[in-house]
């Protein structure tokens, strides 16, 4: 992995008393500047107080470059358009992972391990029976990816001593194994019998039929449902340093191995304003159809600031979300292959015409984003909303690993540890509890 390069310019900080100091500027590949802060504690005793860390970077990486103001996406140097239009989830998948695009020989044998990997430990099975029915499939997912580690501890050495040929089996092995243990906890959560995986059937298509199908009768979808499904996983691969892969990159800076590490990840995800997103679109649709609406009340109280429309906008985007023009397009193929009528989708449609044509949501950038479409397509082909942040999690498997891999395969890595301006009592006298009385 390379780092940001220092610039002969430097910036320089004034502190209370007149102190100065000189701070390195870094520049990164697509011209990102960086004041580097990193020796200012040393230096001068104050540190940097940035709230969400929204303007601070944690890391130098390869894998992942976004342009919010311009609406630019690319995995490695490769435009999300591009990939989308041209590749498969698992091809991306490598190329987030390894940094290049394979060959066809380098996606056989990816793809072989892959299919291979599918089954579970049959011990692991016995772990389902311990949780209710009333169990989120995400808590679940997050419980069964860690466990792996018992399961294959020769995976999970120290990150210092990372063993290469392990790691190839590891991440193959998550990105197969993610899927199956997903559909086993929305199996479990129905009371249903698990499914096997099959060897003859793609990425996508497997997963569907681990999650629908019945003895003696398989779940076919259309082919217009997996290639959906599969590009809804191929937008999710990667997106930079968000709440779920950084929370992955800080466990993994402990030493932690690459389960416990994308088990970490899924609980970050798990969060509603995180991978519950798209699950919020389903609810506000609801909410607007069961009062009656077919979406313009809603769409005049957000622009009397009385109500939020979840999938509009974006925390990183300020132009077009280019995942979310890619997911429009299909969110329109497959609703049409399947010939659904369903009053959520009709309001779905109202509220993206309005988002794209009324001066109030263009100006404030309130564009559709990709959450609002892969909710629409998820809730069309089936999936329960309880699932949709689970798809999540299987999509964003393959950032995760490529993000745990830099910090195991940096020599120079050090522990995360942020800083934190405290603001609670000062030193205070201890009062025994016999003096503090009642």
């Amino acid at each position: 992995m390379s780092t940001a390069n220092p610039i002969d310019t430097k910036a320089k900080l004034t502190l209370p008393g007149g102190q100065t100091v000189e701070l390195p500027v870094l520049v990164g590949s697509e011209n990102e500047h960086a004041v580097d802060v990193r020796a200012l504690r040393d230096q001068t005793s104050y540190i940097t107080y940035d709230d969400g860390y929204a303007n601070t970077g944690s890391c130098s990486s390869d894998i992942t470059f976004i342009d919010g103001e311009k609406g630019i996406l690319r995995h490695r140097g490769y435009r999300i358009e591009d990939l989308a239009e041209e590749s498969i989830f698992l091809e991306t998948s490598y190329l987030v992972i390894y940094g290049e695009l394979p060959t066809s020989r380098q996606l056989s044998k990816f793809r072989g391990r892959i299919a291979s990997s599918a089954s579970v430990h049959e011990g692991m099975r016995h772990f389902f029976e311990g949780f209710p029915h009333t169990s989120h499939p995400m808590a679940i997912l997050s419980a069964m990816l860690n466990s792996l580690g018992c399961y294959y501890p020769e995976m999970t050495s120290h990150k210092r001593s990372l063993d290469i040929g392990h790691f190839d089996w590891a991440a193959a092995m998550l990105i197969s194994k993610v899927r199956t243990l997903a559909a086993m906890s929305y199996r479990t959560k129905l009371g249903l019998p698990f499914v096997y995986p099959r060897w003859d059937l793609r990425y996508a298509a497997n997963f569907l039929h681990m999650m629908f199908s019945e003895p003696y009768r398989d779940y076919n979808p259309k082919p217009e449902v997996t290639e959906a499904l599969d590009l809804i996983l191929l937008l999710h691969a990667d997106h930079e340093q968000n709440c779920s892969t950084s929370t992955v990159r800080m466990v993994a800076s402990s030493g932690a191995n690459l389960f416990a590490s994308v088990s970490a990840g899924v609980s970050a995800l798990w969060g509603p304003l995180h991978g519950g997103a798209n699950a919020a679109v389903i609810e506000m649709l609801e909410e607007i159809s069961a009062s009656g609406d077919d979406g313009r009340k809603a769409v005049e109280s957000a622009k009397k600031g009385e109500r939020r429309l979840m999938g509009f906008g974006h925390r990183v985007y300020k132009n077009y979300d280019p995942r979310a023009r890619i997911l429009g397009v299909a969110a329109k193929r497959v609703l049409t292959s399947l010939g659904i009528q369903d009053p959520l989708l009709d309001i779905a449609r109202h509220l993206e015409e309005v988002a794209l044509s009324d001066d109030y949501f263009i100006s404030r950038k309130l564009y559709p984003n990709v959450d609002f479409y892969s909710g629409i397509i998820l809730r069309a082909i089936g999936i329960p909303v309880d699932m949709f942040p689970v798809m999540f999690a299987i999509g964003r498997m393959p950032g995760w690993i490529a993000n745990w891999r830099e910090i195991a395969t940096n020599p120079k890595m050090k522990i995360h540890r942020p800083r934190q301006i405290y603001t609670g009592a000062t030193e205070r006298d201890y009062v025994s509890i016999e003096k503090r009385g009642e």
